[in-house]
This record gives structure tokens, sequence and C-alpha cells, in this order.
């Protein structure tokens, strides 16, 4: 079961990728843009949507988890990957870009975010002694 936490993680990245090239493509840019935002905003909503409907066994959790844990050193790799220098000399394009990036982000993160349930339980500090 831990595999299917993989293959979630796994299949979340690769449309990352491929929606990031898309995104890129249609800005007139030769470089993944939000690519890696956009696997992390699917990882979320595939993951409330498994529990939601009952479906995320706690091994595949574990999977997810972990690999999760490992994903944000990919997430710096693949950073570094990005010519800043080109970005910025692509002028208003990429600053533009760089904008709506941040709008859709928010936006997507607010919707998931009234996706939790209202009851789902939080975190309480220990009381200090």
């Amino acid at each position: 079961m831990i595999i299917y936490g993989t293959a979630i993680l796994a299949l979340c990245h690769l449309l990352g990728i491929v929606l990031g090239d898309l995104l890129g493509r249609a800005l007139g840019m030769t470089t993944n843009v939000g690519g890696v935002g956009m696997a992390m905003l699917l990882l979320i909503a595939i993951r409330l949507q498994l529990q939601k409907r009952g479906w995320l066994h706690p091994k595949t959790e574990e999977g997810k988890l972990f690999w999760g844990a490992l994903y944000i050193p990919v997430v710096v790799a693949m950073a570094m990957q990005q010519n800043v220098v080109s970005a910025l000399k692509g002028g208003p394009m990429a600053l533009l870009a760089a904008v709506l990036t941040v709008i859709s982000c928010n936006l997507c993160v607010a919707a998931i975010n009234r996706m939790e349930p209202a009851d789902a339980p939080t975190a309480e500090p220990s009381p200090e002694k």
C-alpha cells in the first residue's frame, strides 16, 4: 500500500511538470512556469478527495508522507535549473506570469481550504507547566 502513496506523488509531479511546460509555452516562454506549485496543489487536492471518500489507506498515507518529505529538496533542485536572468530579461511577460501564478495559487489554496470539513480536529497547544 505504501507504493500507492508514491504513485500518487509521482503522478502529481509529472502532471505539474506537463502543466507548467504548457503554461510556459502559452505565455511564449521555453521554461516551466509554476509546475512544481501546481504539482503540490494537485497532491493536496487528491489527498483531500481520497480522504473525503474514505479511499486513503493509512499505509498509502505513510508512503505519500515519506516521499512528500523528500519533495522539498526536489523542488529546490528544480528551481535551481531555471535561468532567473533570462526570466528577468523577458520583461513584462515574466512579471505578468509571476503575478498570475501567485494569484492563481492563492485562489487554489483558498478553494482547497474550503473543501476541508469545518469539524476537522485542530492541534491545540499543550498547557505550560
